[in-house]
């Protein structure tokens, strides 16, 4: 696990350069990156959302594309759309941008449910179909989205289905004053996003990816897996629970993190790490807690205080 490690640092350290004082956020991308799943980035205006993405683009050398949603965009301005060419007499397929490895959409929730809609075959299946023919995305293809929690205007929340695509879920929040000052002082001339460099090549990324799959984890916590997300489904205040694929986020998550600290093995001390930001965005509150203003990061927290950690036993 020392190369998986190595990979893990590297990436962590380069993006720290720019995005200063949150470690644990930067972390969870890396981890969402090396999981090759989709990392909802919902936080305010001006905190470095869009920036942690091309950090993260750069260090592992990635072919990077941004897309602002907004009203007016249709599916076709993301998948591509096929042009006919009067030379050939043929149509010409022209790719969209989400045909690259990794894709910003900044502001998901701007677009109309018929554009976001676009998404869900590129995130789950990694392809797009236009016009009955199929086009795979090549590895590694992850999708960083972001949103606006306070700004409600001229919004399409995202429905369930979309929401569930996400692998995490993370907050980035404001810099403490002293981290603030540091940001001032490192953009005085240039900022500091256009003097990264590549650290990690796209193979040893890939190569990584696949060796994490060979974590040991153990049966009782693969239960304690389960047990965690079978509770967000009979919560009291919840409407509706978490899905068998929230399970599997955090199986795959628990299996990086335990790669990025050098183990090979997976310890419940992962799965607690990880539930809130795998979870939260998977659980819809009921509508009373919602009156009460209960966050489901707090139900996920409440869960993991009451069921019982698996204990430690002899391997084989």
């Amino acid at each position: 696990m020392a190369d998986v490690q190595a990979v893990a640092n590297q990436i962590v350290e380069n993006v720290e350069r720019v995005i200063i004082g949150k470690k644990q956020a930067v972390q969870l991308t890396v981890l969402g990156l090396l999981c090759q799943g989709h990392i909802l980035i919902e936080d305010v205006p001006g905190v470095g959302k869009t920036v942690l993405a091309k950090s993260l683009s750069k260090s592992v050398g990635c072919h990077f594309q941004r897309i602002q949603f907004t009203p007016d965009m249709l599916p076709s301005d993301v998948t591509g759309v096929s042009v006919f060419n009067q030379k050939t007499r043929e149509f010409e397929f022209r790719h969209g941008p989400i045909h690259a490895q990794i894709v910003l959409v900044d502001e998901i929730n701007r677009a109309t449910p018929k554009t976001q809609s676009a998404l869900l075959e590129a995130m789950e299946e990694r392809q797009v179909t236009v016009d009955g023919s199929t086009y795979r995305l090549g590895p590694p293809f992850m999708v960083l989205a972001t949103q606006n929690p306070i700004e409600y205007e001229g919004t399409f929340p995202l429905p369930e289905a979309q929401l569930d695509r996400f692998m995490l879920r993370i907050r980035l929040g404001y810099a403490s004053r002293s981290e603030e000052i540091e940001v001032l002082d490192r953009q005085q001339f240039t900022h500091p996003v256009d003097e990264l460099t590549q650290k990690v090549t796209v193979e040893e990324l890939q190569a990584a990816q696949k060796a994490i799959r060979e974590i040991y984890i153990d049966q009782k916590v693969k239960e304690y897996m389960v047990d965690i997300v079978r509770e967000t489904r009979e919560h009291p205040d919840v409407y509706l629970g978490s899905s068998s694929r929230g399970a599997l986020a955090i199986y795959r998550l628990c299996q990086a993190r335990a790669a990025m600290f050098g183990r090979d093995y997976v310890l419940p001390d992962d799965v607690k790490a990880l539930a809130g930001a795998a979870l939260g965005h998977r659980i819809i509150v009921g509508p009373a807690a919602r009156i009460k203003d209960v966050q489901p990061e707090e139900i996920v927290q409440e869960i993991l205080n009451r069921l019982p950690v698996p204990g430690a036993q002899v391997r084989g």
